[in-house]
């Protein structure tokens, strides 16, 4: 057949430590139908500082694939919430081939048509808490791309049909497909008339939604006389591929017939018939997607030498399990994003007879609610029961409905199809069953009414069980409880929705507390990082004795908004908000270096020129609040103002020591007792800030750092001298010059003026 290459890539994004689902990188493809090989590319390389990142260290790269839906990954291997189903995927990791760069391929052969979804991410990290824009930065860029590869005009079989067709020597197998439309309970496909060299050394595979595979169901005609191949409960509206491949070294031409039967199960003693009328054409799509497809009220196309289509007649055997009961639907009532109850007409409350099951359908729309979480609840009215052992069993299928002729059975699955089992009785009357990212399309659930007896399940006799349905999508699985915070993410333009964690708790739904933090360790962190605020109590004191009443006022502001900041940012149950976080965020990070600010400009000593003085406290409240404005982490929004302020200091300390022609302060009494320790327990406090916080230590690291931050103050904070009330003003000397006076007690530096009796000196 003619082959079509459709190429596809995404932007590259920079990969992440995992903590939860909200942490990976989500890549949303769409395969389209007839692709019978899908590559994916997947290029992965390092930054650093806008160049290659050659020194950065290798890190595995872990990419996820999964067909329907995102993957449900648990890197970490912790629990999932009670009654949670797991669905599979695919995982690859990737290696380092190169310093900076690595690719790696991932083929997928006959992959299933629709959406694809790919997570990566990085290893867990140690939770080191970098301050941005310190240094530069490892970044692992993500790009993967997808290449896929299409038969096009595959040859359509139709229903009751026969089609005649001619394998060439030089041809290895011929491609067919047959749609299934819905309340089809068997697809039988036969091969008729194989004449060959050696009898009919074909082989004959079906596979639904995509081209046949070597472990797809196969039949070898050779051994089986007629070459026929049933599917029981084929999926629904879908494409059923039929794929006829010759034995290896079998020379000549091979001819034979291919037909196919569909049984409609709400009409068990029928098959279809070659010629459907417009009415029962419903389920049918409009066109097949071939050149020589059918479309609604066509007649079938005419016949070719090689490939000859008519109508046979088909003998038809009716089977107990191919009876198909109606399908009651389920009314949608969309809430908000990922909010979606599905009613019950006539509902909730279901009747369960004891002959036949009760079946419903739940539709999920393509693409828009695969990121959240289907959630359904059976409860069993134990009055109903009539005082009988009943059990109620609901099997959850995906796009067809699991029917069974064997009424005792309480199995989900075949060999084709996969489900999930519920149950309720007179002990257990409730069931639930949570599928997280569940695949779109149609959701059927068979409830069926069994007794229990000394040989096991029997159908009950006049017993009519009533059920309580409740079937609805929310985001995440129950909110992700009082120790996580559901999030609604977005990757282009596919919207799904994750829990994060907090307080040492993991898990899908934030219930796994095997690393939880206890009460007491929650209440401990949050006293030590509030309560050590009060070590801001000794710098107002030191302020307001030495007459620094709007430097007092600042670390009063920061001690207060510190103090309630840290108490509504706690991860845990433990938490205190007076107003909101964003607000209390901003008014503790202005308190912070706001005081640094404040203690700068008065470590200046620009006193005596108080309308200078004011105007740099009102400019750098304005420069920092801008700061705070533009980026609240960044780390030169936050340190050039600082640094202006110690620019301020020097220039000041600069002058007076040309004007005096000596060191100022000129003490080494300040020097050794107060400038030099305060600078010292200061620069400690940055180091542990700036390399030493973790997301483990933080509650008593960022402690130690009010701790030290609060006694820098105190040591740094210069004192304000008094003047002395014995001396009168002195005479100023007539004539030329000038009177210079010096203020010694202030030169000195000195904390407590009142402990040296020192005359002011006049020169001239």
């Amino acid at each position: 057949g003619l082959f079509v290459t459709d190429y596809f890539t995404r932007t590259p994004r920079k990969l992440s430590p995992f903590r939860s689902f909200a942490s990976i990188e989500l890549f949303h493809f769409h395969i389209p139908e007839d692709t019978v090989i899908a590559v994916w590319n997947l290029i992965t390389f390092k930054e650093q500082g806008g160049t290659f990142g050659d020194q950065c260290p290798d890190r595995s790269i872990t990419v996820y694939f999964r067909s329907g839906a995102p993957s449900v990954i648990n890197p970490l291997h912790t629990h999932f919430p009670r009654d949670t189903a797991v669905p599979g995927s695919f995982a690859l990791t990737l290696t380092w081939t190169l310093p900076n760069r690595t690719t790696g391929v991932f083929n997928v052969t006959s992959p299933l048509p629709g959406d694809w979804f790919l997570a990566a991410h990085l290893p867990k990290d140690e939770g080191k808490i970098s301050v941005k824009g310190l240094y530069e930065e490892c970044q692992y860029l993500f790009q993967p791309q997808l290449i896929v590869q299409r038969l096009v005009n595959i040859a359509v079989l139709y229903p009751g049909h026969v089609t005649e067709q001619s394998m060439a020597p030089h041809n290895r197998s011929c491609l067919y497909k047959v749609f299934v439309p819905s309340y089809t309970s068997r697809v039988l496909v036969e091969v008729l008339r194989c004449r060959g060299a050696e009898g009919c050394p074909l082989w004959l595979r079906v596979r639904a939604k995509a081209p046949p595979l070597h472990n797809s169901t196969t039949l070898d005609c050779r051994e089986h006389t007629p070459c026929q191949l049933a599917q029981d409960l084929p999926f629904w509206q879908h494409w059923y591929y039929v794929l006829v491949e010759k034995h290896p070294g079998v020379p000549g031409t091979i001819s034979f017939q291919v037909t196919v039967q569909l049984t409609d199960c709400s009409r068990p003693s029928l098959a279809r018939p070659p010629f459907l009328p417009s009415s029962a054409s419903m389920n049918m799509p409009h066109s097949f997607g071939s050149a020589s497809g059918l479309a609604l009220g066509d007649s079938p196309p005419p016949t070719s030498p090689n490939e000859t289509k008519h109508p046979i007649p088909i003998p038809v055997t009716s089977h107990a399990g191919e009876r198909c009961w109606p399908v009651r639907p389920t009314l949608r009532n969309e809430l908000d994003t990922f909010s979606v109850h599905f009613y019950i007409f006539f509902g909730p409350n279901v009747s369960v007879p004891p002959d036949r099951p009760a079946v419903f359908v739940i539709n999920l729309l393509p693409v828009l609610d695969s990121g959240g979480v289907l959630n359904l609840e059976l409860r069993l009215n134990v009055s109903s029961l009539c005082g009988e052992n009943v059990t109620v069993f609901g099997c959850l299928n995906h796009e067809v409905p699991l029917t069974s002729s064997d009424n005792t059975s309480v199995t989900c699955e075949t060999e084709s199809l996969a489900g999930f089992l519920l149950s309720v009785n007179a002990t257990a009357s409730l069931s639930r069953l949570r599928i997280p990212y569940p695949q779109t399309g149609s959701w059927y659930l068979s409830l069926r009414s069994l007794c229990a007896t000394e040989h096991g399940f029997e159908p009950c006799i006049n017993v009519t069980a009533e059920v309580y349905l409740r079937a609805y999508l929310s985001p995440c699985i129950n909110d992700c409880g009082i120790y996580g915070q559901c999030k609604l993410l977005r990757t282009n333009n596919y919207l799904y929705a994750a829990c994060e964690c907090k307080a040492g708790w993991n898990g899908w739904g934030c219930t796994d507390n095997a690393e939880a933090f206890s009460y007491g360790f929650q209440l401990l962190s949050t006293l030590l990082l509030c309560l050590s605020n009060v070590m801001f109590v000794p710098p107002v004191a030191i302020a307001v004795r030495s007459h620094y009443l709007l430097e007092a006022a600042v670390y009063i502001f920061t001690m207060f908004f510190s103090t309630f900041y840290h108490a509504c940012d706690q991860p845990g149950i433990v938490v205190f908000c007076i107003m909101e976080y964003d607000v209390l965020q901003f008014c503790d990070f202005l308190g912070s270096l706001m005081s640094v600010w404040v203690t700068v400009i008065a470590m200046a000593r620009l006193q005596p020129v108080v309308k200078q003085a004011s105007v740099l406290y009102l400019l750098g409240a304005m420069l920092l609040s801008m700061a705070l404005q533009m980026d609240r982490h960044g780390l030169w929004n936050l340190l050039g103002p600082s640094l202006f302020a110690l620019g301020i200091m020097a220039v000041a300390w600069t002058a007076r020591t040309i004007r005096r022609r000596h060191c100022y302060p000129p003490t080494w009494k300040r020097w050794a007792f107060y400038l030099c320790p305060g600078a010292l327990i200061a620069a400690a406090a940055v180091l542990l800030y700036a390399f030493v916080e973790t997301e483990e230590n933080y509650f008593y690291i960022h402690s130690i750092w009010h701790l030290l931050i609060a006694g820098s103050v105190g040591f740094l904070l210069p004192p304000r001298a008094k003047p002395s009330r014995r001396l009168g003003p002195l005479p100023r000397r007539k004539g030329c010059g000038y009177q210079l006076c010096v203020n010694e007690q202030e030169e000195l530096g000195l904390v407590d003026p009142a402990v040296a009796s020192i005359n002011s000196i006049c020169t001239s």
